[in-house]
């Protein structure tokens, strides 16, 4: 499998947000070439603002795993994230992030600058189907205004 297959995943994910009103971010974590864990932007369903993809995800992973560590796991996600979830990601030592479409606004870059914010054994991968995942933010947000 690929990288390309799984975020075509985290993207299902997406769109499952989108079709809740929510802003279309989704997520999968991948164990053994297995997807272990799904999650979507849930923030306004739950009223949540921590309810975002990669947190419902990560939370998913460590239920089925019985584990609050998922290093060798791999996190699959349309957008760059957020600080917070950068966060969430350094304590869950999750091997790899790999991510489609940065996000200017509210990724973790615009807060972390140069700093790495995520566990020193995790490797990154920015930009999988970049463009794919960057449509699906640019058409919600047009929708919105």
């Amino acid at each position: 499998m690929t990288d390309e297959y799984y975020m075509m995943q985290a993207i299902k994910e997406a769109r499952k947000a989108l079709e809740d009103g929510e802003v279309p971010v989704g997520a999968v974590v991948v164990m053994n070439e297995k997807v272990i864990a799904r999650g979507h932007n849930m923030v306004e369903r739950l009223k949540d603002p921590t309810a975002h993809a990669e947190m419902i995800a990560l939370t998913s992973a460590f239920n089925t795993l019985g584990a609050k560590y998922i290093t060798d796991a791999t996190i699959y996600i349309t957008v760059e994230p957020c600080l917070m979830c950068a966060g969430a990601l350094y304590w869950s030592k999750v091997s790899k992030v790999v991510y489609g479409a940065d996000d200017e606004k509210n990724g973790y870059k615009k807060t972390a600058g140069p700093n790495w914010p995520f566990h020193p054994k995790t490797e990154l991968i920015r930009g999988v189907l970049k463009d794919d995942c960057s449509k699906l933010m640019k058409d919600f947000f047009r929708n919105k205004r």
